[in-house]
């Protein structure tokens, strides 16, 4: 036999090489990096046309429809503050219900969604995003020399829905990014420092950008890096730190100047003074706060420990959230082999002295704080693009928040739990309520807390078809199916007919950063209350079920000879006493009314079954039976 001789696997030369980027599509600044066009293989940012390496999220639209996105867009904001877009991010995938009103601009509700008002006519933060995205595309290629983009990372928060997510798939799609994955923050700067360090071990990623604070815990083993639990503080950022240096500033210095009567163009000014001199008091002791005011010149010297004062409660509510995220995984400060540090305003002296005092561990920041993130997806995609073929990394992300079904009596039956490892797959098994239910409506929401009016609604969809039996034999297989991009899908399949539904959960809208902290933060509050809130209600499923099925049982004419006088009297008592316990909604009560009108209806019970087994055999043979 002849021998066919297979070519040896080799590395892609320079001109096989695809070009990919990853993108770090933030709140406050964005910026797009690289390793498929740089001779290292090391992951690098690719800069503006001035030079700069980041893009700050921001889009001005001119009455002719141009579009103007990054530094040349916040230049306008002095002139023109209400149409300057900024943070548009903390919009993507949300209702208008969603949101509350603390934008300088100004948008409208169209059908729930959110229309932000520009000169050139109503714009989705999708189509803004999309524009933010075509700006970095625009510029890897120029900083690149490079015909086109072949495929991008794209990050997201930790806390992204469902909604939120495929909201950011559609702008990346819109601006003509071919979407590789969405990766987690956290998970991308532990790419970044994984393949800096090759150490295996418990990480926590502590990201405090602009507008948020997201922490992580991390496991990276054998190039395997795993998300054990995930949390943060979602109205956190800072830029709440420049806030305070703002208002502290305008009452020390602005006593005889009332604060309602600072303009919001006097504001912007305050804060971004504010911005400069929290920058400069990481390597000064003190700094000066200047800025031009309507009314005049404001100028306030401020020290470092003023600063500290002022902050020190937004710097404990970060370590605060560390230590929430060790619980959930059962993890103690000690275990922890090092903090890698994410953000511009992990810089502060107060933060990184507040971190290194909480868990006496390395802090990882030789990486730019700015840039890891974009690094970390850089690195991912020239993987996923195919440009190591020898060389791959197990990321493993995990779900936010718990996925689960509506089931009797407004209780939430969860699928999927928080903290999840994703891709992921789960079923269970459910049953139908009443006898020949034919169709059985499948309610998916999102939450920790025990009741669907507690919880987010997410999805709905109908089961029909299902073959007319008694209640609780019909078999439904619910399947929950969570990608590696965190996008949800769910099917529900009869087991005897095979018939089927599914939907793949794309809702209008998407969590807030505020509404995923207080979800957390409720779950923990009202666990207990949740607790019994849920057996009383299970309780009172059960007893309904079991007022039902005796109802029934003492209206069947072919069972009455099965029962005596005395028999049907205390099985009568029974019921009336479970149903006055439903009414005084005690569960103790109905526990104890339920168990008792089951002793009573016991033999009952057992003998018509007996009568059951023996009318279906009636006339049969043994071997009859069997088959």
């Amino acid at each position: 036999m002849a021998l066919v001789q297979l070519t040896e696997p080799q590395e892609p030369t320079a001109q096989q090489r695809r070009f990919a980027v990853g993108i770090d599509l933030g709140t406050t600044n964005s910026l797009v990096a690289t390793a498929a066009a740089v001779d290292n293989d090391r992951p690098e940012v690719l800069p503006t046309a001035t030079g700069a390496r980041m893009l700050p999220s921001a889009v001005y639209y001119q009455q002719d429809g141009a579009c103007i996105v990054g530094a040349a867009a916040l230049a306008k904001r002095q002139q023109e503050p209400h149409q300057v877009i900024t943070s548009v991010k903390r919009l993507m995938g949300r209702s208008a219900e969603d949101i509350g009103s603390d934008y300088h601009y100004h948008y409208r509700a169209e059908e729930g969604m959110v229309k932000i008002i520009t000169a050139a006519g109503d714009k989705s933060p999708v189509q803004v995003s999309a524009d933010i995205l075509s700006t970095l595309r625009a510029q890897a290629l120029a900083a690149s020399g490079e015909a086109e983009v072949a495929g991008a990372v794209i990050t997201v928060p930790a806390y992204f829905d469902d909604a939120q997510r495929q909201a950011t798939k559609d702008a990346a799609r819109l601006a003509g990014l071919p979407v590789l994955r969405l990766l987690n923050e956290p998970t991308a700067a532990a790419v970044a420092y994984g393949l800096d360090n090759a150490a295996d071990g418990l990480y926590i990623v502590y990201d405090l950008g602009g507008g948020t604070f997201d922490v992580s815990l991390l496991r990276l083993s054998a190039s395997v890096f795993e998300v054990l639990a995930t949390g943060g503080d979602t109205a956190l950022g800072g830029d709440d730190y420049d806030r305070l240096i703002a208002q502290n500033v305008a009452q020390k210095v602005l006593k005889s100047l009332p604060a309602a009567t600072l303009s919001d163009a006097d504001w912007l000014r305050l804060t971004a003074a504010a911005r400069v001199a929290k920058e400069a008091l990481t390597t000064a002791a003190t700094a000066t706060v200047v800025a031009e005011l309507e009314a005049g010149v404001c100028e306030c010297e401020i020290s470092r420990e003023e600063f500290n004062a002022w902050t020190q409660a937004l710097t404990v509510r970060t370590i605060a959230c560390c230590r929430q995220v060790l619980a959930d995984a059962e993890v103690s400060a000690t275990e922890v082999n090092g903090v890698v540090l994410v953000g511009g305003a992990t810089r502060m002296v107060s933060v990184r002295a507040a971190v290194a005092d909480y868990f006496a561990q390395q802090l990882y920041d030789h990486i730019n704080p700015d840039e890891v993130v974009a690094l970390g997806a850089a690195a991912q995609a020239d993987v996923l693009i195919g440009n190591h073929r020898g060389e791959s990394w197990l990321l493993l992300d995990i779900t936010p928040l718990s996925l689960g079904l509506e089931t009797m009596g407004g209780l939430v039956e969860k699928v999927i739990y928080r903290n999840t490892t994703i891709p992921t797959e789960k079923h269970q098994e459910f049953t139908t309520h009443r006898d020949g239910q034919t169709a059985m409506r499948i309610h998916v929401v999102q939450g920790e807390r025990e009741r669907v009016a507690d919880c987010r609604s997410l999805a709905t969809f109908t089961l029909s078809d299902i073959p007319p039996l008694a209640a609780g034999l019909a078999r439904i297989r619910v399947g929950f199916q969570v990608d590696a991009d965190g996008l949800l899908s769910v099917t529900a399949t009869e087991k005897t007919t095979g018939v089927s539904a599914g939907i793949q959960v794309k809702p209008s809208y998407g969590l807030s950063e505020e509404e995923f902290a207080n979800m957390l933060q409720a779950a923990y509050t009202h666990a207990h209350d949740d607790l019994q809130a849920r057996r009383l209600q299970e309780a009172v499923n059960e007893s309904e079920e079991l007022l039902q099925i005796l109802d029934k049982a003492l209206a069947d004419a072919d069972s009455a000879h099965l029962l005596s006088a005395a028999e049907r009297a205390r099985i009568a008592a029974g019921l009336a006493r479970l149903r006055e316990a439903l009414t005084q909604a005690q569960l103790a009560e109905i526990n104890a009314a339920k168990e008792h009108l089951q002793q009573v209806s016991a033999e009952f019970a057992g003998r018509r079954m007996n009568a059951d087994i023996q009318r279906a055999i009636a006339g049969k043979k043994i071997d009859d039976i069997g088959q």
